[in-house]
């Protein structure tokens, strides 16, 4: 055999082993996928975007909330909620906030009870504020406190804000998501807001604003 022949065939066989290679690590991922699809999404969720809080919480989740999956591909069916995706008009949405992604929907149960979901992924700080300063910055009188949502054998927090103006009053329920504890925002930020108007009681309403949310996660520690 000659010297170009053995080198033809050395390269012939790096060639099939990078190849066999390359073939075993996308099957890894698929499966790996496939784990991660039956077991589902682990994420770490607080009141608080800027500083860690002892209402910190792992989540686990049926849905990914990762940046690098698209948030609106989240179920428009959720248990008995029927959603529909409402376009924004507000431009100063996005010229102020710049999100990366963003969700805005519109969800009702047949009993004609509704509320809407607003999601807000970036990995930009400026993206993210309280909601209730714009609620105030409007005229609306609000009052905030810390609720919790039994999640499975554990709990989730979630700021509440209670926001009033004339007759109308709105209950809201939000809360922010990360991949990891290492909460950085370079692998993204994703505000999680639920908003309802008052119907009964502001119990009742928070109340269904829980429920809601307890749709989406399966466990809380």
């Amino acid at each position: 055999m000659s010297r170009d022949t053995r080198r033809y065939l050395v390269v012939l066989v790096l060639l099939v082993l990078a190849v066999a290679a390359a073939l075993l690590i996308t099957r890894r991922e698929a499966l790996l996928d496939h784990v991660r699809a039956n077991q589902g999404f682990q994420f770490v969720a607080d009141i608080d975007n800027w500083k860690r809080t002892d209402r910190e919480r792992a989540l686990r989740t049926d849905y990914d909330f990762r940046l690098s999956s698209n948030l609106g591909e989240l179920p428009l069916r959720i248990g008995d909620w029927q959603g529909e995706d409402v376009p924004q008009t507000n431009l100063e949405v996005f010229i102020l906030l710049e999100p990366e992604q963003y969700v805005f929907r519109r969800y009702a149960r047949a009993d004609g009870r509704s509320l809407w979901l607003s999601l807000i992924g970036s990995r930009k700080a400026k993206s993210f504020h309280p909601p209730q300063i714009c609620y105030v910055a409007d005229g609306w009188q609000t009052d905030v406190s810390s609720e919790p949502i039994a999640i499975g054998d554990g709990e989730l927090y979630a700021l509440q804000v209670i926001a009033t103006k004339g007759q109308a009053t709105h209950v809201v329920l939000y809360f922010f998501i990360w991949p990891d504890y290492s909460r950085d925002p370079a692998a993204g930020t994703v505000l999680f807001k639920v908003t309802a108007p008052l119907e009964g009681s502001i119990e009742e309403t928070v109340a269904l604003e829980k429920a809601f949310i307890q749709e989406f996660f399966s466990e809380a520690r």
